[in-house]
């Protein structure tokens, strides 16, 4: 009777000390709603591929919904698409309405960076053996990193994009020593903060916030699967990305985090040009957008960079939808 009485204790003892873990675990800061601060990310790329004139959708991201706060892509198949021959020319034009704007940047860099297919390389780089590759790689970063970083707007360098989210896009297989040469070629060249992203539901995050002076994360809820043709709804809170960081901070201890990619357009079996509205509405109506927003508000974090400036574009001046861009005016007022 003693021993089974001992044996009960033990496992209250256990439960109860599981349940301050998990409390703990969920503690954390949740900031007003008026400290929020709000960004994009901004794709030449996914302008062009919407059939948009992309330097008028930059100024219109700039002069109507006036964001303050920038993630812009270096593409290493835009800036050197013939090999040893750079072209700064779309890229000096974004950083300096970014200036004149009084706009922060966040420069992505690397051979995988935002958008699909996720690795840009140039054609000219598939001739090449691994080792000519990352050579050239190092080459194109060093470039970058050189000519931008007399420019005071220029916050930080984010290395690669989502490194560790294995099995998504059409890219070569992670190499960490290279990656990890990449970082350390960047500290050498400029003293600015790393960034180092990684999958908010896909992947546990250590990884890449123990190379970072600012991890950040993707924070999506309704997605496509083309491997389970179906859609996908997470079913996850807030607390989720909460236990998820106090959990990472065990093993890394960035300086700062912050949300990287904001679903804030939608995810379906096709292209968005292809998708009819019935069909982008299943993961992202405006409904869903403001859905989003307040979600990602409870998580903790304090600064977003939305994702799809330029869908919320095209919706306006192409079907006459311009509920996701008057929307975003009232996000971004308080910049």
């Amino acid at each position: 009777m003693f021993a089974k009485l001992k044996k009960i204790k033990n496992y209250l003892l256990i439960f109860f000390a599981l349940i301050i873990l998990v409390m703990a675990l969920s503690l954390g800061t949740i900031y007003a709603k008026k400290d929020l601060r709000y960004g994009v990310t901004y794709s030449k790329k996914q302008s062009e591929d919407l059939g948009l004139d992309w330097q008028k959708v930059y100024l219109a991201m700039l002069d109507e919904l006036q964001i303050k706060k920038l993630r812009l892509v270096a593409y290493w198949d835009e800036i050197e698409g013939n090999k040893d021959a750079y072209d700064w020319q779309s890229l000096d034009w974004q950083v300096a309405r970014a200036t004149e704007h009084d706009a922060e940047i966040i420069l992505a860099v690397g051979g995988r960076l935002p958008r699909w297919p996720e690795c840009h390389y140039p054609d000219w780089t598939n001739d090449l053996t691994e080792s000519e590759q990352e050579s050239k790689i190092l080459d194109y970063i060093t470039q970058t990193i050189v000519r931008y970083r007399e420019q005071p707007l220029i916050t930080a360098w984010q290395i690669e994009n989502e490194p560790f989210l294995l099995n998504f896009g059409e890219c070569p297989k992670l190499n960490k020593k290279l990656l990890d040469r990449e970082i350390a070629l960047v500290r050498q060249l400029d003293s600015r903060p790393i960034v180092v992203t990684d999958s908010g539901e896909l992947s546990w995050w250590v990884s890449a916030a123990k190379r970072a002076d600012i991890f950040g994360t993707t924070m999506y809820r309704n997605t496509y699967s083309s491997k389970l043709d179906s859609y996908i709804h997470y079913p996850i809170g807030p607390s989720f990305f909460i236990i998820k960081r106090n959990l990472a901070r065990i093993f890394a201890q960035p300086k700062d985090w912050l949300v990287i990619e904001l679903q804030a357009e939608p995810w379906g079996p096709s292209y968005l040009s292809e998708m009819d509205q019935a069909e982008r509405d299943r993961t992202m109506s405006l409904e869903k957008f403001k859905e989003m927003i307040e979600f990602s508000s409870q998580t903790g974090f304090r600064e977003f960079y939305l994702w799809g400036v330029e869908w919320w574009y095209w919706e306006k001046e192409k079907n006459n939808r311009p509920g996701f861009w008057e929307y975003t005016k009232t996000i971004y007022k308080n910049e």
